[in-house]
């Protein structure tokens, strides 16, 4: 992770080092072996074509001097053109493979980046933001994808030519060889030149239209909020801020750029003259014909545009390389991030465990400690055990550590030295999938996907039939308001669709976690987002779609307390009280005075 120097406390997802990144690519072009081999060859032969015009005209040349019959001079012009024919449909057909080849690689990466984006602990991605998130697989896609379809093959085919061609003219004459790579040092010191100023722009310009991107994720994500203050233009200010700093980068850029094409026509200048000089005194001397110094001026010639190309599209490879790293860098995340304590999997671990839905299990939580990167102390010496099919309600004051207990008890958070087991079996770091079936977090921050209410509620059970799913709606008491509903199942709710209320989104994620059928169910103030009118009614809910289920609540309010089997009092990091709610309001200890504080009847 790279500390944002922007924001602080924000730590931006990784960044590839330039090794890691080539290797990943190579690996993904490695993953399609025929498609590879056709683009290369067909690049290369393409190139070489390129090379039979400039040496044919310098044999005409040669037989228009020695007054050579006209069915000759006919014969090199007819291949000439059958050359440049041929050597354009190559080149077309190269490019398009090439394109094919780097736009499949670059949707297998883009696949990998999501993946490992969306199996993120929300933590990481909380210290993230969604702007370095967003950027990466907005904008940085973007500038790649450009780079494969349009810069990409034509960048490639121009290295090929250049080879070729510096290959041809050597083969040719090694003295009119020698004399063309006197450019050779004027081209070198240019780039050496750009590079050196432009690659660290270009890494700061991809942070900076992150920063862009998560200024104005906020501001719209909290549209209702900054209207409500009106701090509109506050927001405003920051997105010009952000966006300023972008443009300015670029505009810097554009600059360097501008002179850098300066430095590449005085190095063509240089070597042309060259050549030019060196084959005046060969064919003087009678050591080369004027026909091959005229191939070696054409060769030369033939250089300009692919080196240029090469020099100057290093402005979209530098871009494309940095958004790269930041691309595999999220894509070579690890699956999974085991804790220490946790230990390998053994035999009795997951694998071997039965597939399909299971009954209450037992759920094993400790916590040694637990903090976030470098911050302060979070969690100390923790020791939770859930029975089968018990439920238990999390309660304590605000920061007291509560969600973050929850997210590790879910599976979602790896403590920094701690361990979670079910029925045994450690559960955190050790399989996706266990986690996914066996384990269910539902949230205060529920989202509704865009689409129609069933496709929303079969992500949870993508087999279920419509009897399932409306079971699974009515057993969390959304059938009032179902029937209400246009289309029923089908209505398209989320965005663009119908607007379900907080209170019914947080039932359709229950009516989720009744489909998902796990053994422990875990509740972060589930229904805390219903206001006072819809409390009961949720809670209602988040008992029916629980029910005979290992449950760990973090409540929200003390009456989802009340009912639990067990209340477990957290205070800074620590559990300090255990027992029922008659238990602890006769100890008169932190969840009395908690209930007083609240005084709420029950």
């Amino acid at each position: 992770m790279t500390a944002d120097p922007r924001t602080p406390g924000r730590t931006l997802l990784p960044v590839a080092s330039a090794r890691q990144t080539w290797t990943t690519l190579a690996a993904r072009f490695r993953e399609r072996p025929g498609l590879s081999a056709a683009a290369a060859t067909v690049l290369v032969v393409a190139a070489a074509g390129g090379l039979v015009a400039p040496w044919v005209l310098g044999r005409l040349v040669d037989d228009v001097i020695a007054d050579a019959p006209a069915s000759r001079v006919a014969g090199r012009v007819a291949v000439i053109a059958a050359a440049a024919v041929l050597t354009g449909l190559l080149t077309a057909l190269g490019a398009a493979l090439a394109s094919r080849l780097g736009e499949t690689v670059l949707a297998r990466l883009r696949e990998r980046v999501l993946d490992r984006a969306l199996h993120l602990p929300s933590a990481t991605l909380e210290r993230a933001g969604t702007g370095d998130l967003l950027a990466r697989v907005g904008d940085d896609v973007a500038v790649v994808t450009n780079v494969i379809a349009v810069s990409g093959p034509a960048f490639v085919g121009a290295l090929l030519s250049v080879v070729l061609t510096v290959f041809g003219l050597v083969a040719l004459d090694w003295r009119l060889g020698l004399a063309g790579l006197v450019a050779a040092p004027a081209y070198a010191l240019a780039l050496r030149w750009y590079l050196r100023r432009s690659a660290p722009h270009y890494a700061r310009e991809r942070i900076a239209t992150g920063e862009r991107t998560q200024a104005m994720a906020g501001a719209l994500r909290g549209a209702a909020t900054v209207r409500a203050y009106r701090t509109e233009d506050a927001h405003v200010a920051a997105i010009a801020e952000r966006s300023g700093v972008a443009r300015d980068l670029s505009l810097e850029i554009f600059n360097l750029h501008t002179r850098f094409g300066l430095r590449i026509n005085r190095s063509e200048f240089l070597g042309l003259a060259a050549v030019l000089v060196a084959g005046f005194f060969l064919v003087r001397d009678d050591l080369v014909t004027v026909g091959a110094a005229t191939t070696a001026a054409l060769y030369f010639h033939r250089l300009f545009n692919p080196i240029g190309l090469l020099l100057m599209e290093s402005d979209s490879v530098l871009q494309a390389g940095a958004s790269l790293a930041r691309l595999v860098g999220v894509a070579e995340l690890p699956d999974t991030a085991p804790p220490a304590a946790s230990g390998p999997p053994t035999a009795s671990g997951p694998a071997a465990r039965p597939a399909g839905p299971r009954g209450a299990a037992a759920l094993d939580v400790t916590v040694r400690r637990h903090h976030y990167d470098d911050g302060p102390l979070v969690l100390a010496d923790v020791e939770l055990r859930l029975a089968p099919g018990e439920r238990v309600a999390l309660v304590g004051a605000s920061g007291a550590g509560k969600s973050t207990l929850a997210g590790i008890a879910a599976g979602i958070i790896a403590p920094t030295d701690g361990s979670v087991r079910l029925d045994g079996v450690p559960l955190t770091g050790t399989g996706e999938a266990t986690t996914r079936r066996d384990v269910a977090l539902v949230s205060q921050e529920v989202h509704v996907f865009a689409g129609a209410l069933a496709e929303d509620l079969r992500l949870a059970a993508p087999d279920a039939t419509d009897a399932e799913l409306l079971d699974a709606l009515d057993r969390v008491g959304a059938t009032t308001w179902l029937r209400t509903l246009p289309d029923g199942l089908a209505t398209a709710v989320g965005e663009g669709g119908h607007r379900l209320t907080a209170a019914q989104a947080q039932q359709v994620a229950l009516a989720r976690l009744v489909l998902t059928a796990p053994a422990v169910a875990v509740l972060d103030e589930a229904t805390a987002e219903a206001g006072s009118a819809g409390a009961r009614d949720l809670d209602r809910a988040a008992l029916a779609a629980t029910r005979g289920r290992t449950t760990l609540i973090v409540a929200h309010r003390l009456s989802q307390a009340v009912g639990a089997d067990r209340i477990v009092v957290l205070d800074h990091g620590r559990i300090v009280e255990q027992g029922t709610h008659d238990e602890l309001l006769a100890a008169d200890g932190r969840y009395g005075h908690l209930w007083r504080s609240w005084r709420v009847p029950v």
